[in-house]
């Protein structure tokens, strides 16, 4: 069973807080109290995530290995946004702004830290990768086949629709997915068939990942279970004594 410190705990909390109070802040016409307590809300977790990645930074071994790696990427993207907003603003449009202060979503990820399930998907997502990758490019060439084949087929009667591929990249998308909204759909024999022919092929192809992902993450909480380099790799990401020990 997992022994969870009460540092950990406090971080977990600053970090769910953080992920609650941007909803919130979207509402329209919310009180001027309201804002004030958000923005102070966010300040004072700012200055907690500060301080952990600067002590996390300090105390790696390998300082420019923590800085450079995943999670070293997150903590400092869950600040950043903070510091661009203040000192661009009045500067920039408000749009640009909106867009620094989406980054903040990234800070849902320094959950992989506290959480094991989440640290053994970040493992697995690892482990697989090369497959994942594969996977992708299999997934993009069988889009743009599927993209010219509809074009190819329903141009001429439907120009408005499926007036280009690029048009026929949306089509084959929402089709491959088996989502189908039904704004673009065939209505030639050539096409109907074809997309007969894409969904069988798209079936089998997105199920693909589900076993490769299943695989290695079996594989990643097998190695969960003892990992001889593990205080390493904690050096690397920046571990801090009491809030990043090892859990049994």
């Amino acid at each position: 069973m997992d022994r969870i410190s009460l540092l950990d705990k406090v971080m977990y909390t600053f970090i769910v807080v953080s992920l609650l109070t941007f909803p919130i802040d979207t509402f329209q016409g919310l009180p001027s109290s309201v804002r004030d307590a958000l923005y102070i809300a966010e300040m004072v977790i700012v200055a907690v995530f500060s301080v952990e990645y600067l002590l996390r930074l300090f105390l790696a071994e390998r300082k420019r290995d923590y800085a450079l790696s995943f999670l070293g990427i997150v903590d400092l993207l869950a600040i950043l946004p903070f510091y661009l907003a203040v000192f661009l603003a009045g500067d920039v449009d408000g749009r640009i702004l909106r867009t620094i202060r989406l980054i903040r979503l990234i800070r849902i990820f320094k959950l992989v830290r506290y959480i094991n399930a989440l640290e053994r998907l970040r493992k697995a997502l690892l482990i697989a990768r090369e497959e994942i990758i594969a996977f992708l490019g299999l997934a993009f060439f069988l889009i743009y086949v599927s993209a010219a084949g509809i074009w190819y087929f329903e141009s001429e009667v439907q120009p408005e629709n499926i007036g280009s591929v690029f048009d026929g990249f949306w089509w084959a998308i929402i089709t491959l997915t088996t989502v189908g909204y039904g704004d673009v759909y065939p209505i030639t024999t050539g096409g109907r068939i074809f997309t007969i022919m894409m969904l069988i092929v798209g079936l089998g192809v997105i199920s693909i990942p589900t076993g490769i992902f299943a695989s290695a993450l079996t594989r990643a909480r097998n190695e969960s279970g003892g990992d001889a380099g593990n205080e390493g790799v904690s050096r690397q990401r920046g571990r801090m004594p009491g809030i990043d020990k090892e859990r049994t």
